[in-house]
């Protein structure tokens, strides 16, 4: 099953984080769903959707971090990532593009 039709639920840490972050509550989803790239992490064995959005005023990449199976997706948590931090974790193989 795609990414748009998964059922999608939110960790308690991501809502948590929503609010500390004072990020839209549906901006998770949309990440996922239209992602601009997916990776895997190396490190933690989880998934990872990137897509640059306008937060806070200028453009970012933000990070959706999910564990997802053929019918659900858990999205973990979200945090904007900082410069160099992408081709960082690329270049020592710690993301694996998917």
């Amino acid at each position: 099953m795609d990414s748009a039709k998964k059922r999608i639920r939110y960790s308690d840490h991501l809502q948590f984080r929503l609010r500390l972050r004072e990020i839209d509550a549906k901006l998770p989803e949309k990440i996922y769903r239209f992602t601009d790239e997916r990776y895997y992490d190396r490190a933690t064995g989880l998934l990872i959707a990137v897509k640059k959005v306008r937060s806070k005023g200028k453009f970012r990449d933000i990070a959706v971090t999910y564990r997802e199976t053929d019918k659900e997706a858990l999205l973990i948590t979200i945090h904007p990532l900082k410069q160099r931090q992408k081709e960082n974790r690329l270049q020592t193989n710690r993301w694996r593009k998917i």
